[in-house]
């Protein structure tokens, strides 16, 4: 049986990964479309008869899915301009692999008879060889009306993913969930490096030893779950610990200190959700956190 033929508007890491791994897999993939002549060229290349352009257009109206892969800020210029070049036509699945956006921004497409969604990768790529890696096996937020969902769902399945709704109204509120757990945790381990080169170690090094902690703590998240992977002084309501924490970090400018407190407030709930502390520990460690503004 022909699967459904693919065209990717955006020659970047998603679109790029998008393509090769869907291709992998029994996808014809008919067109790319992208901002430079050149990137077009250099993904289309590696598809036998794929069409290669900068004109979106020129390649939707023969595609039976069509990814939006382009930045988000300029997904619904594009989408404009592909609908007032009649590039959209009845029975097509339109997706955009935007987080915050909702299927509203592709109504271009709607009204002009393809059903549209969204369909966003809950997934970190660096390069476009990290996200040929990553994707497969991640989860992805769909929404959008029920045939673009239905076609999304099949797509997922194809890298191997799973998928879960996101209303229209809550999607703010998951893409800034996964921006705390993805770019907040390289701002925190960014923060760690920039402790321990106060005694020598370079980033490279800090990271280096980081690392096998960092992934540890994710092996606990796995195995044992929420909350019960915390650990370390506030899970154990050492006092003592925390006021040398505070007094070691007094000397920091970059704003290291008051983003230990605000984490470490935050991580006594935590820890009273697990039951390693009670009201009263919790209570002694937010002073001793607060005093940490005084030195």
């Amino acid at each position: 049986m022909t699967k459904p033929a693919i065209a990717i508007i955006g020659a970047g890491k998603v679109g790029s990964a998008l393509a090769t791994l869907l291709h992998c897999r029994g996808y014809p993939i008919t067109g790319i479309a992208s901002r430079t002549q050149e990137s077009a060229s250099r993904l289309a290349e590696q598809f036998p008869g794929a069409i290669a352009t900068t004109s979106p257009g020129e390649v939707t109206p023969k595609a039976d899915f069509i990814f939006l892969t382009v930045p988000d800020r300029f997904i619904g210029q594009v989408v404009g301009e592909i609908a007032a070049a009649g590039g959209f036509r009845p029975g097509q699945s339109v997706f955009h692999a935007c987080g915050s956006m909702t299927a509203e921004i592709l109504s271009p497409a709607q009204r002009l008879g393809a059903f549209t969604g969204s369909l966003h990768p809950l997934q970190s790529f660096a390069d476009i060889e990290t996200a040929k890696t990553n994707l497969p096996g991640s989860y992805f937020a769909l929404d959008g009306d029920e045939q673009a969902i239905a076609a999304g769902q099949k797509i997922i399945t194809a890298l191997e993913g799973h998928s879960f709704f996101v209303p229209a109204k809550d999607r703010s509120l998951y893409h800034a969930a996964a921006c705390v757990a993805s770019n907040y945790l390289v701002s925190l381990t960014y923060c760690a490096a920039k402790m321990y080169e106060t005694f020598g170690l370079s980033s490279t090094e800090a990271l280096q030893a980081l690392a096998p902690l960092i992934h540890g703590t994710l092996t606990n998240l796995q195995k044992v779950g929420l909350p019960d992977a915390l650990t370390g002084p506030i899970s154990r309501g050492d006092i003592p610990t925390i006021e040398g924490h505070t007094k070691a970090l007094a000397g920091f400018k970059g704003g290291e200190a008051e983003l230990y407190r605000t984490l470490g407030l935050y991580t006594l709930q935590i820890a009273q959700e697990k039951a390693s502390i009670n009201e009263a520990q919790a209570f002694d460690l937010s002073i001793t956190l607060e005093k940490g503004r005084d030195l």
